[in-house]
């Protein structure tokens, strides 16, 4: 049976919504602004590297003012980024600022599309970023976003022209979409997105530029601006009551892992795009000049746009539902048209619409949260119809045609129906983002082919409302999810999510031997169903052994854990490896751990990774015991130290006083801390007493821009954009014979193999005499730079000011990190 391309066109290209948020209740004068969206028949696509890359601006001014559909294609899912707001990097940083932009988009009104590229760190030159990422992989993506979507206009983020001058992710995107532009038109580039989404070809492609790419604002006034188109994106918008600056800064403050809280702004703002190929515009002041964006541009359609512009003309704020029988007729219509592609997309918005204007709300509620795949599960259905309108709700059916027991309802006005059914999931593979559940490569994710491009793993379970209203038959797909009443926050909805059957997980990700001691390793066993019986087993790296070698579990209630001991041995000699816990049920095996990532601002994730922890045995010597952690933006460098032998006391950061730092062997301060911590611009002087009276205090690395203080030592240091983007670069020791590379640990070339991701960055740039550079470092074509770390004697004690990126090595388990850490707290002891 064929699906219904309202249920196609929900997972792929749906109305600003995600999978289980608050259903959207629209007033009139949204319904108005919607209508407004319907009437016009245009695409722009805004090309970028990472999420926070986009100008919300533009994006706003192109979906709520020109009323384009538009879409970000953002390259990468922004992994490689920091994070202000809790402690996941990487991969699961990747799913938060997934969601972040998705959340962005439902604010601005845009979509969000991307490529399977992945945000393996800086890259300070596209050669490299191209070599990294597979550019015809990556080529291939963009050609199939611009493929799918059929953008009007296309509109890049950065320069394609100034490679090595930005950020490498930066540039490339440029010059992916400065190529793409060429080759969506020709059948013989990428045959298979040919084949499947058809050829298309964009009127103009524009680069978003401003002063700031010019040099200076008196470099941009002097320039040749003849082809330079001029846009007015500060007007406001009484439907919504916001002004466009408004709403940008609403969509940029979605960017909370950061750090990208934004103030809206009133008033008049020009934007500048210079046209670089295609249909150069006579109006210079409309991007969409010279393209058929009525209702005429599709065959057949004059006469669905005789009837909509009058209703948007003459709209009734006070009655919506009394356009429903107009918008009906036009939706009978839409349906005869031969335009494929344009008939899809206004048949899912004019049948929003419909509903939007009728009041009619449709319901779809697991009895769970979680399912098993294949699993049996029951839903709650609520349809009502809150208009005058002739409303019968004719049957409800899954995706693929199987008719569910329901009765058929005529819906009164503004009397429910409830009623509920069982389904029997056909789902086999779990819930999560659809990209990490096979394993990539440094700069790509593996993605099966039909799912490349979407932000998210469509919801795994939907339904269909098959509407008679009036004489037209609407097919509305619902995705099935969960909601739950909480007694502060009243009707909170989550995702239906499949999860296994049971999951294990290692709490820490990295344990590390300092000694031959034997170590208990817990492991934690969860039910995803009632009622579960098995074993696990501990897998160790050849050299270790882990007591028992196995142990039985038995869990009654889906959620439920139990804990289970093992006793891990680690070698002999100095040795690295990763356990990893396997569950057997029977005859089959699981071997997922569930993460889940619960913040306000974005959907409640889980996602499934590989169950394992990194272990290592370590030959580490340290001295002190007593550690004090200032916390900056968030990293996990106390639960590394405490692994290695270490007590470590948060310090608040109000509470920073010669007395609180006393008793300290050493002060370590966290990531970003002079960014983040207000309290900073205070705390100074005691820091320094502290230090002068004896003690050491370590500054991880910080950025220069909107530092707390710039006194952010006892000496005059200048920090810089520096960083060395190569975890492999070479390392020269400038100072062998400085005791923080020989005491307690002898550290050596060997020290510095197996980084992750980085060496380090924002180094200083500039420091006193005082400071003593250890290290040298750079990347391929770069001069050396000496600021990676600096250590200076101030009165009794030491500071050290570091940019390496101890935040990823720690946790990542790299040993020479490790015994590196141990000296510079040990200094002076």
């Amino acid at each position: 049976m064929r699906i219904p391309f309202l249920v196609v066109y929900s997972i792929l290209f749906a109305l600003p919504t995600v999978q289980a948020q608050q259903p959207q209740k629209p007033t009139a004068s949204q319904i108005y602004h919607n209508l407004q969206d319907l009437n016009f028949l245009g695409s722009a696509l805004y090309v970028a590297a990472h999420p926070d890359d986009e100008n919300t601006r533009l994006i706003s001014y192109l979906a709520n003012d020109v009323h384009a559909r538009t879409a970000y294609l953002s390259l990468t899912r922004g992994d490689g980024g920091q994070n202000l707001i809790g402690p996941e990097i990487r991969e699961l940083l990747g799913v938060i600022r997934t969601q972040e932009l998705l959340a962005a988009r439902r604010t601005d009104g845009g979509q969000q599309l991307f490529t399977r590229a992945n945000d393996f760190g800086y890259s300070k030159h596209p050669d490299e970023t191209l070599a990294i990422w597979n550019k015809d992989e990556v080529l291939s993506d963009v050609v199939r976003a611009i493929r799918k979507f059929k953008p009007d206009v296309i509109i890049n983020r950065f320069d394609h022209r100034s490679p090595g001058t930005t950020h490498g992710h930066h540039t490339s995107s440029a010059m992916l979409s400065f190529e793409a532009f060429d080759l969506v038109g020709d059948a013989s580039k990428y045959v298979e997105t040919a084949n499947e989404f058809g050829i298309w070809q964009p009127k103009r492609l524009l680069f978003n530029t401003s002063w700031w790419f010019y040099g200076s604002r008196e470099k941009f006034e002097n320039a040749d601006k003849s082809k330079l188109l001029s846009v007015e994106t500060g007007n406001y918008y009484p439907a919504l009551g916001l002004s466009n600056g408004e709403i940008a800064s609403l969509s940029r403050s979605m960017h909370k892992s950061q750090g990208f809280g934004s103030t809206g702004s009133r008033g008049g703002e020009t934007e500048y795009l210079e046209f670089l190929k295609g249909d150069f515009p006579t109006d210079t002041t409309n991007p969409f000049d010279g393209i058929n964006t009525t209702w005429s541009r599709m065959k057949g359609g004059e006469a669905i746009g005789k009837i909509l512009y009058p209703l948007a003309e003459n709209f009734n704020f006070k009655d919506p539902a009394a356009m429903v029988p107009q918008l009906l007729r036009a939706y009978e219509l839409l349906q005869q048209t031969e335009d494929t592609h344009w008939k899809n997309i206004k048949s899912e918005q004019l049948a929003q619409l419909i509903l939007d204007c009728g009041g009619i709300y449709l319901e779809a509620v697991s009895e769970t949260e979680t399912i098993n795949p294949k699993g049996m599960f029951k839903v709650s259905f609520e349809a009502i119809n809150r208009s005058l309108n002739s409303v019968v709700l004719q049957k409800v059916t899954t995706v693929d045609g199987t008719p569910l027991d329901v009765s058929l309802k005529t819906l009164a006005t503004n009397e429910g129906a409830k009623f509920e059914a069982s389904i029997i999931s056909k789902n086999e593979a779990p819930s999560g983002p659809y990209w990490l559940n096979k394993k990539g490569t440094l700069g790509m994710y593996n993605a099966p082919k039909h799912l490349i491009g979407l932000p998210e793993t469509p919801a795994p379970e939907q339904v269909i409302f098959h509407l008679q209203i009036g004489r037209a038959t609407l097919p509305i797909s619902k995705n099935i999810v969960y909601k739950f009443n909480d007694p502060v926050d009243g009707e909170v909805y989550r995702p239906l999510q499949v999860l296994p059957e049971v999951t294990a997980s290692i709490a820490e990700k990295v344990i590390i031997f300092a000694d031959g001691a034997t170590q208990d390793i817990p492991v934690t066993v969860r039910a995803g169903r009632d009622n579960i019986s098995g074993s696990v087993q501990l897998n160790v790296p050849k050299g270790w052994s882990a007591n028992p070698a196995t142990q039985t579990f038995n869990l009654a209630r889906t959620n439920e854990t139990a804990t289970l001991v093992f006793k891990l041995k680690p070698s002999n000699n100095q040795s690295e490896g990763y356990i990893k816990p396997l569950v057997q049920l029977g005859d089959r095996y699981f071997d997922k751990e569930l993460v889940t990532i619960d913040y306000d601002h974005i959907p409640y994730q889980s996602v499934l990774l590989p169950s394992e922890a990194k272990v290592a045995r370590l030959d580490i010597k340290k001295k002190g015991e007593n550690i004090g952690y200032i916390n900056g933006a968030g990293d996990a460098i106390p639960e590394s130290l405490e692994q290695i032998g270490y007590t470590v006391t948060t310090v608040a950061p109000d509470k920073i006083s010669e007395e609180s730092l006393r008793d300290f062997d050493a002060v370590v301060i966290g990531i970003r801390a002079y960014n983040t911590v207000p309290q900073l611009e205070f705390a100074q002087t005691a820091l320094n007493n502290y230090v002068k009276n004896g003690g050491t205090v370590l500054v991880q690395y910080n950025t220069s821009h909107r530092l707390v203080t710039k006194d952010i030592a006892p000496y005059p240091l200048s920090l810089s954009r520096d960083r060395v983007t190569d975890e492999f670069a070479k390392v020269t020791i400038l100072e062998p014979k400085h005791p923080v590379l020989n005491f307690p640990n002898k550290i050596e070339s060997s020290d510095f193999e197996n980084w992750v991701q980085e060496r380090g960055l924002y180094f200083p740039n500039e420091w006193d005499k005082a400071f003593t550079p250890i290290l040298g470092m750079k990347d391929k074509g770069a001069s050396t730079s000496k600021g990676s770390l600096l250590v200076a004697k101030y009165g009794e004690g030491h500071y050290i000011y570091t940019g390496l990126s101890f935040f990823r090595e720690l946790p990542a388990g790299v040993p020479g990190a490790y015994r590196l850490f141990a000296n510079l707290i040990s200094i002076g002891k």
